[in-house]
């Protein structure tokens, strides 16, 4: 709740002390917050307060909503005797208000939101090696396909460009032996099949355009009031490591492109992280490393960062020592290892003579905390038992027709809902591998003609060898034809002479005879030596 410029979310206790009010300075929401508590405890309706309160400072705010019910913020709160109790014990009823706040739905499927997505290329390798669990090889590996991509001038949009730019790598490892080192062929496999596994988790919807534009979660409502932005993440929590990745990717990407603003009255964004143990879950220590930075240095940027689970012990020490506003739910502690988080988590609050913080954390009931907040110097307040206001909006879910309704009234609708497949990695790769077989086809075919056209060649002249031996000898025979009938006309002529002279009439039709068959014979032996 806004009072006179300050987030009123709480009340110190027990109840019948006077009614102190516990705010939470805005100037040092930059100095980011921890909300805890086990299952049940009131975690969520402390983060509705919150991201309420934020909202009416103009203040945009970002949160995962895993339960579904998180979307209530968006329509009024109904009365009921149990509220006009906790009106009563806070002594607020003339201040509050049943009312919804601006809200933007987002979900990374598309089903429930409006689709939320980002590209291979911006998600970056080491971000990408999380989701996919990649070992420091395979990581490297990766790396190098990212860097020979963009060598390339290949855009890495959606999963299939990843797989093409990855079998690409494969089939031509050898050429970028030189330059880029070697790539095993065994471990490229690995991260493809890796690849098709997120696939089956819906990653193919998530990997793609038009991606994100993170200005956008810095919308105001038409009143004025900061967007509350939702996550719907009821499927994406299922998937741990896509659900952190897509999360340090919105943090990462916040830190890339907002400007150094310094110590400013109130945030220009207030992110929650809930279920932040799966930001910190099997994280390399290369990640754990990049979170710590961001978390260090976002406050610049005038950025603040809520971190919501159900144990301190799930937040890294490191990161940790950075939350300087804290707001601990109940804590169970059954066996040795719980009790042991309940101490270390009182021994994080500034100690209150007033009361044991470890054993209020362990009798806490629902809607309680212990809590601590920075003053306008930064200072830690001491621990305080505190009741935590009731939300103005819904508590539980809404209905699915008012969910569609909020959704497809957003100015962002239309701006996100249709996927784009754009000329990337995939196309150009396939292009390429189709033009390389394209013209291995030609070279073949034309290897085929010309081993052809060799065969009817030789065919040919094999044809053209028999035609001209068997013209030649037709020839020699027509010769000899011919030369045996010259020779046996001549022949008779001179018969007929040398029988007329000798013998008469009689004599040249006789010797005349004997000449033609002369002449044949000589003519024919005279053709066939030649």
């Amino acid at each position: 709740m806004n009072d006179n410029g300050m987030i009123y979310f709480a009340k110190k206790g027990p109840e019948e002390q006077p009614n102190e009010k516990i705010y939470l300075n805005p100037a040092m929401a930059n100095r980011h917050g921890f909300i805890g508590g086990a299952t049940g405890t009131g975690k969520s309706v402390t983060l509705k307060v919150l991201a309420e309160s934020f909202s009416q400072l103009g203040v945009p705010t970002f949160f995962s909503d895993v339960k579904g019910d998180m979307a209530g913020i968006a329509v009024p709160g109904q009365d009921s005797e149990g509220m006009q109790k906790r009106l009563d014990r806070f002594d607020i009823r003339e201040q509050f208000q049943y009312r919804g706040f601006p809200v933007t739905i987002y979900d990374i499927y598309g089903e429930k939101g409006i689709p939320l997505r980002t590209t291979v290329s911006e998600m970056g390798p080491q971000l990408m090696s999380q989701i996919l669990d990649l070992n420091d090889t395979q990581t490297d590996l990766l790396t190098v396909a990212y860097k020979i991509a963009d060598d390339q001038q290949l855009l890495l949009i959606d999963t299939k460009d990843l797989k093409a730019m990855l079998t690409y790598l494969t089939e031509h490892a050898a050429e970028f032996e030189t330059d880029y080192g070697h790539m095993s062929k065994t471990s490229l496999a690995t991260i493809i099949r890796a690849i098709v596994a997120l696939e089956a988790e819906g990653a193919d919807k998530f990997f793609g355009e038009p991606a994100i534009n993170i200005t956008d979660f810095f919308t105001l409502g038409p009143d004025g009031r900061g967007m509350v932005n939702i996550l719907d993440s009821e499927a994406l929590i299922s998937k741990p490591k896509l659900y952190s990745a897509f999360m340090l990717y919105l943090l990462s990407e916040l830190f890339e492109i907002l400007p150094e603003v310094g110590d400013i009255e109130k945030p220009k964004m207030v992110f929650f992280f809930d279920e932040a143990h799966c930001l910190f879950n099997n994280a390399s220590r290369p990640l754990l490393e990049k979170i710590e930075q961001v978390v260090k240095l976002i406050r610049s940027k005038g950025i603040g960062l809520f971190f919501i689970t159900q144990s301190p012990g799930d937040i890294p020490a490191s990161v940790m020592a950075q939350l300087g506003n804290k707001i601990e739910h109940g804590l169970h502690a059954y066996t040795p290892a719980e009790q042991k988080v309940v101490k270390a988590a009182a021994d994080s609050f500034r100690e209150n003579p007033e009361f044991d913080t470890e054993e209020v954390l362990k009798n806490l009931g629902t809607g309680e905390a212990v809590v601590s907040t920075l003053d306008e110097k930064g200072a830690p307040s001491v621990a305080e038992y505190a009741y935590i206001l009731p939300p103005e909006s819904s508590m539980g879910a809404i209905t699915d027709e008012t969910r569609d309704h909020l959704v497809k009234e957003s100015i962002l609708y239309t701006k996100y809902s249709a996927a784009v497949d754009a000329d990337s990695a995939f196309e150009i790769l396939t292009r390429m591998k189709a033009q390389v077989e394209e013209a291995k086809a030609q070279e073949a075919a034309q290897a085929a003609q010309q081993a052809q056209e060799e065969k009817e060649a030789k065919a040919a002249a094999k044809e053209a060898e028999k035609a001209e031996k068997k013209r030649e000898k037709e020839a020699n025979k027509i010769k000899t034809n011919v030369a045996k009938t010259t020779g046996g006309s001549v022949g008779r002529e001179v018969g007929k002479v040398v029988g007329e002279a000798v013998f008469g009439k009689k004599g040249k039709t006789i010797f005349g005879n004997i000449g033609s068959t002369i002449g044949r014979n000589i003519m024919g032996t005279l053709m066939k030596g030649k």
